[in-house]
């Protein structure tokens, strides 16, 4: 059964120095740190988008990711587009087994 965990991730440090930062699309880091552990993303199951409205338009919210980490775990991960500045951006939305 998944679990919801809503928790910030960090991701792994070569992602911060990725070219692809900078075309809006964010790309899915290989690896992040939750708390004391580090979730290794093996495999990318499926993406997609979701959207806001604010004042009668419509903006790109959050990118989501289902990924399988390395030790089988399959998980739900977001980058959220409107995170403020300092804030987290990454975080796991659940996690469970396949």
């Amino acid at each position: 059964m998944k679990e919801f965990v809503g928790a910030p991730l960090e991701p792994s440090p070569e992602y911060l120095n990725s070219p692809a930062l900078s075309a809006g699309e964010p790309p899915l880091p290989a690896s992040f740190r939750l708390r004391n552990e580090v979730l290794i993303v093996s495999e990318v199951l499926r993406t997609w988008r979701s959207t806001t409205t604010d004042r009668g338009d419509d903006y790109l919210a959050r990118h989501w990711y289902e990924v399988r980490t390395a030790d089988k775990r399959i998980a739900v991960i977001y980058f959220d587009r409107k995170a403020a500045r300092g804030k987290p951006r990454w975080w796991l939305y659940t996690i469970g087994p396949e």
